[in-house]
């Protein structure tokens, strides 16, 4: 019989026996909750180290750059040795995990970025916040793209491909009631204001390879792959939930389907989870409740870090299998109503009352539930987190950015690249229509001009014949590219039942 493996993340305060989460069962989700100051970070630090020991390749997002400190080997002292010494099953050995930084602003950890058309129009039409008119000023600049084989790949090939129809509406074809020139120019608009954010660094190549996220460290442990938020989450809250959710699609599309496994291929750690579904669209949050549930087949495990379980939508918590809840407070009628609804998603105790100890816990302590062998939810159990084995709390600068240089990623992410796609093709047709209309035609000699008339009049419809020819030859060539240009499934998803 085999021997179910535990993520060990703490003590049952009233059996001293460790708890844990098991690896065959984290690809059901969780959910780490609790007031701020609670000990929800630490908590996150040790269940990712956790992961990592187990083979386990992590990509977390930290929006207070406190996770940072999991790259080196902690040095414990008060609470936390005072901690670790009163486990007497625990075995703690200081050391560091193998991390690797990212930074969508290049500036804590190497460049993070995809592409315009990888993350496809649903999720773009989500971050810019545009109106149903703009939504579909944007779906038909992608399609007309799409049929012309013009590759979107930054920020400046979608400002060039909106001007493009803007100035030559004949492109649009049959698409040219759903693009206005107003809502084409609220759209450039919502562009350049991203572009003030500094947020149009996200979009260019090299774009971010999934494979380099799932592989090993040399050690055999996962690689810890931490997206630092700091900035991103202030400056660009709309962004940062975009990514996350272009992530989850990426990894749906991509992964191959596992079934039941010994242990997940990647654990996502979403900090703020409040701002993933805050303000957004019924239709894509339909769409993000569909990919957490299904997404699990393909090895991979979500948990949530926030301060209440009410921050998600009532069909992601129905997905959770691990649910970490570190102590509310309640001062209001609406606190007090929402500290129940906490109480009574767990299975209840008869040893205790769930209700009375969520205000009572102390720093560091949480009620822990997790899944039996057989999927059901276990009994409530009230835990003392054990302390991590790599330091609680940040980098320095300089220790950080001598990880990012001694990075085996660097070379492939670190120096961006513009290869030819629809802003420098739709240069070259303009430049090329600006040297014709310079061009003055030469008089004919006028012994010539009966004789030419009619042989311009025979070359004109050769012309058109074999123009005809070569656009359907050409429509032929770029409708198969274009169905090789990825959406991202989000918005491939928007198509099927």
């Amino acid at each position: 019989m085999t021997t179910t493996r535990l993520l060990t993340l703490g003590e049952n305060l009233l059996t001293g026996e460790p708890v844990g989460h098991s690896l065959r069962l984290a690809n059901r989700h969780g959910i780490i909750a609790g007031a701020t100051g609670t000990g929800k970070t630490v908590t996150l630090q040790r269940l990712v180290e956790e992961f990592s020991d187990a083979g386990v390749a992590v990509f977390a997002a930290d929006v207070k750059g406190d996770l940072s400190g999991i790259a080196t080997a902690g040095t414990p002292s008060g609470k936390i040795a005072e901690r670790i010494a009163s486990m007497n099953w625990l075995q703690h050995s200081p050391k560091g995990y193998p991390v690797c930084f990212w930074d969508v602003f290049a500036s804590q950890g190497h460049p993070l970025r995809t592409t315009i058309s990888d993350m496809g129009p649903l999720l773009l039409a989500n971050l810019l916040e545009l109106t149903d008119a703009q939504q579909a000023v944007l779906y038909t600049t992608f399609k007309v793209a799409d049929r012309e084989g013009l590759l979107l790949l930054d920020m400046k090939d979608l400002k060039a491909m909106i001007s493009h129809l803007l100035d030559n509406p004949e492109a649009l074809a049959d698409d040219s009631a759903l693009f206005t020139r107003q809502s084409a120019n609220a759209l450039l608009r919502k562009l350049a204001t991203l572009e003030q954010q500094q947020a149009d660094q996200f979009f260019g190549e090299p774009a971010l390879q999934l494979g380099d996220i799932l592989q090993p460290s040399a050690d055999g442990r996962g690689t810890i792959h931490i997206l630092d938020g700091t900035r991103l989450v202030h400056e660009a809250p709309k962004l940062y939930a975009t990514f996350l959710f272009w992530l989850l699609s990426e990894l749906f599309e991509q992964l191959p389907e596992r079934g039941d496994a010994d242990k997940p291929v990647l654990a996502l750690f979403f900090d703020e989870a409040h701002l993933l579904f805050k303000g957004t669209p019924k239709a894509l949050q339909d769409r993000i409740e569909q990919v957490v549930r299904l997404i699990r087949s393909k090895g991979v495990g979500v948990y949530f870090v926030t301060q209440s379980p009410s921050d998600l939508p009532d069909a992601v918590l129905a997905q959770l299998g691990l649910r970490v809840q570190h102590g509310l407070r309640a001062f209001t009628a609406k606190e007090q109503k929402s500290l129940k609804a906490v109480a009574d998603g767990f299975r209840p105790n008869p040893v205790f009352g769930t209700l009375q100890e969520l205000t009572t816990l102390g720093i560091g302590e949480a009620l822990f539930a997790t899944l039996e062998d057989k999927g059901t939810p276990s009994v409530v159990q009230k835990v003392a987190i054990a302390p991590p084995q790599s330091r609680v709390g940040p980098l320095t600068d300089g220790e950080r950015a001598q990880l990012v240089r001694q990075s085996g990623l660097g070379s492939r992410y670190d120096k961006p690249f513009d290869r030819e796609s629809a802003y420098e093709i739709l240069a070259a047709r303009a430049e090329q229509a600006t040297r014709e209309v310079q061009i003055p035609e030469k008089p004919a000699p006028a012994k010539n001009a009966a004789r030419k008339g009619a042989a311009d009049a025979a070359d004109g419809v050769l012309g058109d014949l074999a123009g005809k020819v070569v656009r359907s030859t050409i429509r032929q060539a770029t409708n198969q590219i274009s169905r090789q240009i990825v959406r991202g499934i989000l918005g491939s998803l928007m198509g099927k039942k």
